[in-house]
């Protein structure tokens, strides 16, 4: 079956927004790009920063609070009611639960067709993306770069530590029905 949401999870700076441009580029089909920066963006100013939002603390960690997981959750169901309503959506994520992150897709994603990719990234190599970035906390490559992978299931896994973002989405496009 044909996925109707590609879902990519890997740390800050591991590629994937990359990927998600070039997959938008070769993918035949259009597809909207969803993620989690998105939503970070869109929430409101004083909760970026805040015990009930999110916060980033020094040395890149990212501590979430209630206010924020209840926005999540309704964002998640948002983004699978477009998949429902026809839309492809891929999603760009950083599951900061491992595979706890991913059960809630998991659940919302019921009963549609989707693709779960693992974007790897090498710690150094993130962590090096991230400060030339300059848009990031430093340090939250090198802490998210294994534990958002931790006991999730994929359907694929790309690296792009030595691995440029298209062919990583050529990887991703071949899977595609």
């Amino acid at each position: 079956m044909t996925p109707q949401v590609i879902v990519l999870n890997g740390g800050s700076s591991s590629g994937k927004s990359g990927i998600v441009r070039c997959l938008q580029a070769v993918l035949p089909d259009p597809w909207l790009a969803l993620g989690t920066d998105t939503f970070v963006e869109a929430m409101p100013a004083a909760m970026r920063a805040s015990d009930d939002g999110i916060e980033f603390a020094p040395d890149g960690q990212v501590v979430v609070g209630p206010e924020f997981r209840t926005l999540e959750a309704a964002w998640i169901e948002g983004v699978a009611a477009m998949a429902r309503a026809g839309a492809r959506v891929i999603v760009d994520e950083v599951f900061l639960g491992g595979a706890y992150s991913q059960q809630r897709w998991l659940k919302a994603l019921d009963g549609l067709p989707v693709l779960w990719v693992g974007v790897r990234c090498e710690a150094a190599v993130a962590a090096g993306r991230e400060v030339a970035r300059g848009d990031r906390t430093i340090g939250m490559a090198a802490s998210q770069a294994e534990s958002v992978h931790r006991d999730v299931t994929y359907d694929l896994e790309v690296d792009t530590t030595h691995t440029e973002s298209m062919e990583c989405a050529r990887a991703v496009a071949a899977h595609i029905g």
